[in-house]
């Protein structure tokens, strides 16, 4: 069975919904965050970096979440979390799965970061945020997900990024973002890995 360290309140949950969805048990290992909200040190005895997620598959130690996500597709087989392979679809969802963490993430902890804090957001952070998010609900088109009713791979990547901005009041002026938010959490997959692990974002 696949052991997954898991940090609370991370992108961790994006590893449990596809694993939910897949219908796969895992062995959770949960870690707690500090005071500050960083992980604890004894995740760096299970990665050099002490990140999270990485899961255990007999031994086989992998990190990265888009690359877990890939990986736990590719083991079971699974096609249901991405477009039809060969279709103009299935490369937009790539381009949009790793965007994610390549691209978007850096831009909107510009804009988590001083929320977080209590601090107003910089303008050239919001901007950037908003840039980003209008680009994302040009993407989602009719929704309620980026590829119609069921959540893709790339749709449980995006999901950890907005619950931190739902949680920070940062979706006020996207009204779309607000709702494909609205949409995650009525994802059996998400449902089912939050009421396990608890909520993505940590509460007020």
């Amino acid at each position: 069975m696949i052991t997954l360290h898991a940090l609370q309140h991370s992108r961790a949950t994006r590893i449990l919904w596809l694993l939910a969805d897949l219908g796969q048990p895992c062995n959770r290992v949960d870690y707690d965050r500090t005071d500050d909200f960083r992980a604890p040190d004894e995740l760096s005895k299970v990665h050099p970096l002490g990140k999270s997620p990485v899961i255990d598959d007999d031994g086989e130690m992998i990190a990265e979440s888009t690359t877990i996500l890939r990986y736990l597709a590719a083991k079971f087989d699974d096609d249901t979390h991405t477009p039809p392979r060969g279709t103009a679809d299935y490369w937009r969802h790539e381009a949009l799965f790793d965007y994610v963490e390549a691209s978007f993430a850096e831009v909107a902890v510009r804009a988590i970061m001083p929320a977080f804090q209590g601090n107003p957001v910089p303008d050239d952070a919001k901007a950037a945020l908003d840039t980003n998010l209008d680009y994302i609900a040009r993407a989602i088109g009719d929704g309620p997900m980026l590829f119609g009713n069921t959540a893709m791979l790339a749709d449980i990547q995006m999901s950890y990024i907005i619950a931190l901005l739902a949680r920070l009041g940062l979706l006020a002026d996207h009204p779309k973002i607000a709702a494909y938010w609205d949409a995650f959490q009525e994802q059996p997959g998400y449902i089912a890995a939050t009421r396990a692990a608890g909520p993505m974002a940590p509460p007020a």
